[in-house]
């Protein structure tokens, strides 16, 4: 059995789009924040807590953690804490261009790790404050890093993106199903 050990809805949807079988399960974890890391490093250590928290109780099937972080500046974004957290991030992004990092550590049956990290790297539109408003008056940014979603009204923000769509909504999945030698 595959396990998402992941609440992100849109991670769900992506594997279901791809036609994989899984169920998810969470279990409570800490997860870091810590600037001084590099990106790759700390989304690699959050994805690995999360596969590892549900892997020791289901260690014969396949566990999946991710973790996505937005960084401007080599500074993490995370979720943002309300809306006027979210204008605030989405003010830094504002005509720039930022990474984002998503890593995928999974845990195989008999103790496996099959771990990996991919990056891509979105440029937004210059914006006004208003159109910012705007913006957030039409996505819920509150439970998405950076304030943002790449599969929602990504036209009103967006100028251009490089590397893989899906890594900006959570889940590289293309990359994923080749390590699962699935694809």
């Amino acid at each position: 059995m595959l396990i998402l050990a992941s609440q992100s809805p849109r991670r769900s949807d992506l594997l279901r789009e791809a036609g994989v079988d899984f169920k998810v399960v969470i279990r409570e974890t800490q997860e870091l924040h810590d600037a001084s890391m590099m990106p790759e490093a700390l989304c690699a250590y959050n994805a690995a807590a999360k596969a590892l928290a549900v892997a020791t109780e289901y260690p014969d099937d396949i566990v999946i953690g991710a973790d996505t972080l937005v960084f401007i500046d080599d500074e993490p974004l995370g979720k943002p804490a309300d809306e006027a957290d979210a204008l605030m991030m989405l003010s830094q992004l504002q005509g720039r261009t930022h990474c984002v990092c998503t890593a995928v550590a999974i845990c195989m049956p008999g103790g496996e790790r099959r771990d990996f990290h991919e990056m891509s790297y979105v440029t937004f539109k210059p914006m006004t404050h208003e159109q910012l408003k705007e913006y957030i008056s039409v996505v819920h940014v509150l439970d998405k890093a950076g304030s943002y979603a790449m599969q929602e009204h990504s036209e009103l923000i967006v100028e251009r993106f490089e590397g893989d769509r899906d890594n900006v909504i959570g889940l590289p999945i293309t990359r994923l199903l080749e390590v699962l030698a699935l694809a």
